[in-house]
């Protein structure tokens, strides 16, 4: 009778927890963890786990291992581990958890351990084959045909090959995870989505997506397809319904796009790359991001520009932490921000006075604000206006590789390039021009949240923009064979030729402040040429030659 009551107690009970989700109880587990109720805890994670074999989560079995560790239940431990181990799923696999610098602090009490010893020799095979595979599909990926360009003498026929250069092939995969890496011991990946039914004798939009929270994110030597979801959902669903390339580099806060100038030669890296293997229209590839990222986005448009057509982002703070934030620079392209009124990141009041600002320089910005979203506006569906607006600008705007009329300002010549101008040495001991000027603004309220997540309105005294450095400004325009440059604090610049901005067969004409320095033909220059083309993989602009000037 006392066995029958067992029974029946046993299996009432299994089916009140069965009743209860996954994630409910996963829920339960962490917050018993917070009451300090551990014991209890791992029982709600082994419930969890035994009742919903198909939910589980990599994250969660290695939490309630080091759980188990922590109350020194070995054997729980190690079984958390093997089942771990075991698992495939996105975006971590098993085996990265225990191969992972952090696990060797975590358990170092089990380093020793025949059975860790046994997880790490599985984790290391698995780990083997699996990046096999990646390296497999990298090879694939940057698979072409053979270029005939080195092979041709003729100036002008190596010119229209340049021009005309296609040796794609097609792809077996549309997702790839590549490998890039940061020097001889340190790798990163990115994330490469392409069109369905890519045809490589078709150009490509491309829109390259950096994300935010560079400091707390970690290198990692693969990426997987969860890139295309969550925050990322409407990008992939754009993307997708326009034909649309996606790109997601890795960063983290040594190599970044934002905090230092170690990690920004990534991005134009890495659409050298991919313009090596895919056929990319030149016009028109387009970055933006959020957070961090869309600050990074800003950071690209304000100090190097040139490979895209335009520039966006989602709750940005407009500003370039390395340097000086330059805003006449964005003359030379267009950014579109998507803001909201109860962001922490950057504040409405100064969203609006940096649009007053852009729009008394005839600057092509726009900002949209969203009112009710905090700063992690992507994560709603409300969003989704926003990525509308951003994918109609996209398939409407084309860069023009050979503008008119440029104005760049630097303090660091290592970004004094925009498209045909670039200062290559700054005069920062002469008095500038009364002309260049460092356009700012006061930011007086901020957004902040308090100890009870409780948001609220701060006064402070800040400018928007900072200027560490003595800066040099350059002005140029061109028509009919003549260049016209106007500098201030700048001792040298350099000027790059195209065919398709002069006529070779007439003198070429340069006057800088308002003095000739310059008048006679220019030749095509085959080893300048290729050496360019290389560095840039740049179809639409291909330079024939360049001229130096010293002031």
């Amino acid at each position: 009778m006392k066995n029958y009551i067992f029974i029946i107690i046993t299996f009432l009970s299994t089916q009140i927890f069965s009743q209860e989700t996954y994630s409910n109880l996963i829920s339960k587990a962490e917050n018993l963890i917070e009451e300090d109720k551990k014991d209890l805890a791992l029982d709600y994670y082994t419930k969890a786990f035994n009742l919903h074999k198909d939910s589980i989560n990599s994250f969660d079995l290695y939490d309630a291992a080091e759980l188990s560790n922590e109350v020194n239940q070995a054997t729980q431990c190690f079984d958390f581990l093997e089942k771990l181990v075991k698992k495939n799923s996105k975006p971590f696999p098993g085996w990265y958890f225990i191969l992972d610098k952090d696990s060797r602090i975590k358990f170092k009490n089990l380093l020793k351990d025949n059975r860790w010893l046994n997880l790490v020799e599985t984790s290391n095979k698995i780990s083997k084959k699996f990046y096999d595979s990646i390296q497999l599909t990298n090879d694939e990926f940057f698979r072409t045909k053979k270029s005939s360009n080195v092979d041709i003498n003729d100036k002008e026929k190596l010119y229209k090959s340049l021009r005309n250069s296609s040796s794609y092939l097609s792809k077996k995969e549309q997702n790839y995870s590549i490998f890039f890496p940061i020097n001889d011991t340190l790798k990163s990946s990115y994330f490469i989505h392409l069109p369905k039914n890519y045809n490589p004798n078709k150009k490509y939009t491309m829109l390259i997506f950096l994300h935010g929270a560079v400091n707390y994110n970690e290198l990692r030597t693969f990426s997987t397809d969860d890139n295309l979801k969550g925050w990322n959902r409407f990008y992939t669903k754009y993307a997708n319904k326009h034909d649309v390339i996606l790109v997601f580099p890795q960063a983290d806060k040594n190599y970044n796009w934002l905090t230092s100038d170690k990690g920004f030669y990534m991005i134009p890296e890495i659409i050298r790359q991919i313009k090596s293997t895919i056929n990319v229209d030149d016009n028109k590839v387009f970055l933006t991001g959020h957070s961090n990222g869309a600050s990074g986005s800003f950071n690209y448009l304000v100090k190097q520009p040139t490979s895209f057509a335009g520039f966006y982002g989602f709750n940005t703070q407009p500003i370039v932490r390395t340097g000086g934030t330059f805003v006449q620079n964005i003359l030379n392209r267009s950014y579109i921000n998507f803001s909201t009124d109860l962001d922490y990141y950057f504040p409405p009041q100064a969203n609006d006075d940096l649009t007053a600002l852009m729009q008394s320089l005839n600057i092509d910005y726009k900002d949209y604000r969203y009112n009710g979203y905090p700063h992690w506006f992507p994560e709603f569906n409300g969003s989704e206006a926003a990525y509308k607006i951003l994918f109609d600008d996209l398939m409407n705007r084309k860069r023009n590789p050979f503008p008119k009329k440029l104005i760049w300002e630097t303090d660091d010549v290592k970004y004094g390039k925009v498209d045909w101008i670039e200062i290559t040495k700054l005069d920062t001991i002469s008095t500038k021009k009364e002309w260049q000027k460092n356009y700012n603004f006061k930011i007086t309220k901020w957004l902040e949240y308090d100890n009870n997540d409780s948001l609220q309105i701060k006064d402070v005294d800040k400018m928007a923009f900072n200027f560490p450095r003595k800066s040099g400004l350059i002005k140029a325009i061109y028509s009919k064979n003549r260049f016209d440059i106007e500098t201030s604090s700048v001792k040298s610049f350099r000027l790059y030729i195209s065919p398709e901005m002069i006529n070779l067969s007439k003198k070429l004409k340069i006057y800088a402040n308002n003095k000739l320095i310059y008048n006679q033909k220019v030749d095509y220059n085959s080893f300048f040429m290729k050496e360019n083309f290389n560095k840039n993989i740049d179809k639409e602009q291909v330079w024939i030659n360049s001229i130096d000037f010293e002031l």
